[in-house]
């Protein structure tokens, strides 16, 4: 077998086994509340993404990124980076309050979105029972340093550590703030406009609760406090979050099945056998100490 079968991080990564948890999907949402209260981040979308009539199209797309780039070779991860890049190189975005235009592929804006990411996964995870310790966390942020030199940031400069990460967001934080644009996205991700009849309406009035503000409850309470609404308790939204996972284990071989849809982890197994399939019981030990000299 050669090497590049196994992509960028391959089968005994943080990363490989981490990715394939539904827990994900929570911290997927949590992360688009977060990078809304970046003021450039946000207008950024809101002036160039089609949000208001593809409802999550975007977190579809990021969830479709992050699988290629973790579950396919290396050529595939490469291609869907260069075509991110791409797009990125040719939109650009107005400061509502300066007016002045900037590039999508600033670094700032992309450092910044890639931990909004990244940092939403961790904490989700963990707070869905996930069994990450903080060997994990760490070796698991030193690997996304590859994830972020895909869209074009210098590994060097992304955080790699559970501590580097909160030192990052402690210094950004005053950078973050409320703003019309926030509130948008607020109230897109607890009421998305999609509509239906029956079982579909009913999923969407159970959306709002179960699943949308959940994942804002899931904020860090700066965050919420900086959105400036009132999450469920911390203690309610943990509970939530477990049965929520539990409740997607139960069901998603079937939901699979209805939606014809194969997730890029189970591609990835079957391409590379069943040894590679991802589960937390391969999570890595940590890595020796160096010895003194």
């Amino acid at each position: 077998m050669r090497r590049t079968d196994l992509g960028l991080f391959g089968p005994d990564s943080v990363t490989w086994q981490l990715h394939a948890d539904p827990a994900l999907l929570l911290g997927g949402i949590r992360s688009l509340y977060l990078q809304a209260l970046h003021p450039r981040a946000v207008a950024a979308v809101v002036q160039n993404s089609d949000f208001r009539t593809d409802p999550f199209g975007r977190l579809m797309r990021t969830a479709a990124f992050v699988g290629i780039s973790t579950y396919g070779t290396e050529t595939e991860a490469h291609a869907a980076a260069e075509r991110v890049r791409r797009v990125h190189s040719r939109l650009k975005a107005t400061d509502p309050e300066t007016g002045e235009v900037y590039p999508l592929d600033d670094p700032e804006l992309l450092l910044w979105v890639h931990c909004a990411e990244v940092a939403s996964f961790l904490s989700t995870a963990r707070r869905a029972g996930y069994p990450l310790r903080k060997h994990h966390a760490d070796r698991y942020l030193r690997e996304q340093r590859v994830s972020a030199s895909l869209v074009g940031l210098a590994p060097d400069t992304v955080p790699g550590s559970t501590e580097e990460m909160t030192a990052y967001l402690r210094r950004i934080r005053p950078a973050l703030r409320r703003t019309p644009d926030s509130d948008d996205i607020y109230d897109f991700l607890h009421r998305p406009p999609l509509r239906g009849r029956g079982l579909a309406a009913l999923g969407l009035r159970l959306y709002e609760p179960a699943i949308g503000h959940v994942a804002y409850s899931l904020l860090p309470p700066w965050a919420t406090g900086l959105h400036g609404r009132r999450p469920y308790p911390r203690s309610a939204t943990t509970v939530a979050t477990r049965a929520l996972r539990q409740a997607a284990f139960r069901v998603r071989g079937r939901i699979r099945s209805a939606a014809d849809f194969e997730p890029p982890s189970i591609t990835a197994v079957r391409r590379l056998g069943a040894w590679a399939t991802p589960s937390a019981d391969r999570l890595p030990d940590p890595l020796p100490a160096a010895p003194r000299p």
